[in-house]
């Protein structure tokens, strides 16, 4: 009861511990009264089992109890390659922020801090070995600390540190995804102790994937509150009570713009009601030679109106996914072509929900809102869809495999017509569901891979973010793209085949670039006919979609099967579907030879002049002026608001 209606935290935390040591030496004694008071073999084991599962549930409960805990913004500076990180923790104990390879504590990079009782900060760069207590980095300490303070229960420390330190102990802060991992403790590090003991943090820990150098914050909608806008909303659509839904509803190009606009900026509206089923939103651009009854769009279930949108399913005009931001903004050079003289005519929003607990009564006007800049700006941008398409002739995952890769090519030939004066790639959005790992993109240029377009080494279902590239690159005719979805799957028994539900598979990359292209918006692979046929080398199955479904789940899946499975995957003979809307082309490839892997940066280390002129002391004065003051204010509107809920 204590820890249900009292606000103290104190009080709460004690009483958990007594309610754990309470339920921990009770349980024996509970089991022993089931042992003997209950019949028969079955139903003895079940009995024993229940009780100890509910002996487990405090493990569930104690994180719900202590949320809202954490907070962490950081600031990217591409110039003098440095990385500052602001993190505030509900503690008056010890901090730590990691940098992780793999997602784990193992192998991490980690930055612990704490503030003592005269109010000086502190930041230690330690390594982890392994899931035991970090050591201190016995080189060059990384890690530096800013400043920090502590203010009503909350531990506020700045720190910073180099992306790529040239330290073996410390992980590269890298221009895709990195994996952060957190933890603290209750009290301060004992200095008096080898090591500097740090007490163990339990289950006050988590972790996240995030694009550190290729997040840009969301504006605000006010920025854009005077312009003209155009929306596009689902029209109330009642959601199924299915596992799996993708629904389709086209819109008309508003007619009210005599001439060509430019959206500069866009915002995604997700009904809160139906956040937890919403899997993401794609809109494309129909046809521009498609002309539909204006008074009778279609609408529907995707799967049951093909014929009907088959061409506006083609062309990406913009895709959100859970976790992505709700409004994004244009770079200043281009915008998105809107209005009566622009060639397309139709618009089509593909809504995916993923409704594994079959909720009912759901409706939803999810949409879509563009803000239409005063002038046109200097481009059209577009978008350009790597990867494969999302069929079992694509996908065919074999179960419990810790690392599957799919890899695509899109050759010299799709790319010829790209204009001599090159495109600018600007933003990227890689995709995948639930097995998805790690997906990248390499620019391949004269047979040489010499950068990443993106690489997100880390990739988390659950957060999928549009990135906006650190550095523009720049696409020139000739130019071909290697791209490789990484899957996991040792939480499955069965095959993965590609498809649209969440429990499937998809490996897409989108790029948005500009200027515009008109004659290429995908370069998309999947395995021939002839490749799989000899793959399942009977000639008494007739070779078709649904004949390979059924032949590839009747397989017993073993070691040696899948690493033959992944040889096949890396030689087959592929079909590259390349083109736009209105003129898609074929063309057989197989995947080039190994390349040499992408030259890294070279890690070079710049040494800093050493502060002493009163200038910098000023500055340094200045800083810690402005940081005390902003986390004084902060905390004490944090606690305010915390009172009032």
């Amino acid at each position: 009861m204590i820890i249900l209606i009292n606000q103290n935290q104190a009080a709460r935390y004690i009483s958990i511990c007594i309610a754990h040591c309470g339920t921990l030496a009770a349980l024996p004694i509970l089991v022993a009264w089931v042992t003997n008071n209950v019949g028969g073999h079955t139903k003895r084991a079940v009995a024993v089992s229940f009780v100890s599962a509910v002996g487990q549930i405090g493990g569930v409960l104690v994180p719900q109890i202590y949320v809202n805990v954490s907070d962490l913004w950081w600031n990217i500076d591409e110039t003098s390659q440095e990385i500052i990180f602001e993190l505030h923790v509900k503690t008056t104990g010890w901090i730590g922020l990691g940098i992780s390879r793999a997602g784990g504590m193992a192998g991490a990079d980690i930055a612990l801090g704490w503030v003592d009782q005269t109010g000086t900060a502190y930041i230690q760069d330690r390594y982890a070995y392994n899931h035991s207590r970090p050591i201190i980095d016995d080189g060059e300490a990384n890690w530096i600390v800013l400043q920090g303070r502590e203010v009503n229960g909350w531990t506020a420390i700045q720190f910073k540190r180099k992306f790529d330190t040239c330290d073996p102990m410390d992980v590269p802060i890298m221009s895709g995804t990195n994996n952060l991992i957190f933890a603290y403790g209750l009290v301060d590090p004992d200095l008096s102790q080898p090591n500097n003991d740090i007490t163990y943090h339990g289950s006050r820990r988590g972790s996240r994937t995030l694009p550190l150098r290729s997040y840009s914050n969301p504006p605000s909608t006010s920025e854009f509150a005077t312009l003209d806008s155009v929306e596009f909303r689902l029209n109330n659509f009642v959601v199924p009570s299915e596992d799996t839904i993708y629904y389709c509803e086209v819109f008309k190009t508003p007619t009210n713009f005599i001439t060509k606009r430019h959206a500069i900026a866009y915002e995604i509206f997700i009904d809160p009601a139906n956040l937890d089923i919403v899997h993401h939103l794609l809109m494309f651009e129909c046809d521009p030679t498609v002309n539909f009854n204006g008074t009778m769009l279609p609408q529907g279930l995707c799967d049951q109106m093909d014929n009907e949108v088959e061409k506006c399913m083609v062309n990406t005009a913009l895709g959100w996914a859970v976790g992505g931001d709700f409004i994004v903004e244009y770079p200043e050079q281009a915008g998105y072509p809107l209005g009566a003289n622009f060639s397309v005519g139709y618009y089509m929003i593909q809504m995916h929900y993923n409704n594994p607990q079959r909720l009912s009564n759901r409706v939803d006007a999810s949409g879509i809102r563009f803000f239409l800049g005063n002038t046109l700006r200097q481009y059209d941008l577009g978008y350009l869809t790597l990867g494969t398409t999302a069929n079992a002739m694509s996908l065919a995952i074999p179960p419990n495999i810790e690392q599957f890769n799919v890899d695509s090519y899109c050759p010299m030939e799709a790319t010829e017509n790209i204009p001599e004066s090159g495109i600018t790639v600007f933003g990227a959005f890689p995709h995948a569901h639930l097995q998805g790992r790690s997906i990248w993109t390499k620019l391949i240029r004269n047979g040489m891979p010499t950068d990443y377009l993106f690489n997100a080494q880390s990739f988390d279902f659950n957060y999928q973010f549009g990135n906006t590239l650190p550095k523009p690159i720049q696409l020139y005719p000739g130019d071909a793209f290697y791209t490789r979805c990484v899957y996991n799957t040792m939480n499955k028994n069965i095959i993965t085949l590609g498809g649209e539900s969440t429990k499937e598979e998809m490996c897409l990359h989108f790029f948005s670039y500009y200027p515009r292209m008109p004659d290429l918006s995908v370069c998309l692979n999947l395995m021939t006919p002839q490749s799989w046929n000899a793959l399942i080398n009977d000639s008494s199955i007739p070779f078709n979609q649904s004949n390979l479904i059924r032949w590839l789940l009747q397989r017993q899946w073993t070691t040696a099967l899948a690493t033959k499975w992944q040889e096949f995957y890396n030689n087959a003979l592929r079909i590259v579907v390349y083109g736009q809307v209105t003129y898609i082309e074929l063309m057989l490839a197989t995947l080039p030879p190994r390349l040499q892997d992408v030259e890294p940066d070279k890690c070079t280390k710049q040494v800093n002049p050493e502060p002493g002129n009163a200038a910098s002391k000023t500055n340094h004065t200045i800083r810690q002026t402005v940081f005390i003051l902003a986390i004084t204010i902060f905390l004490e509107l944090k606690i305010f608001f915390e009172k009032i809920q």
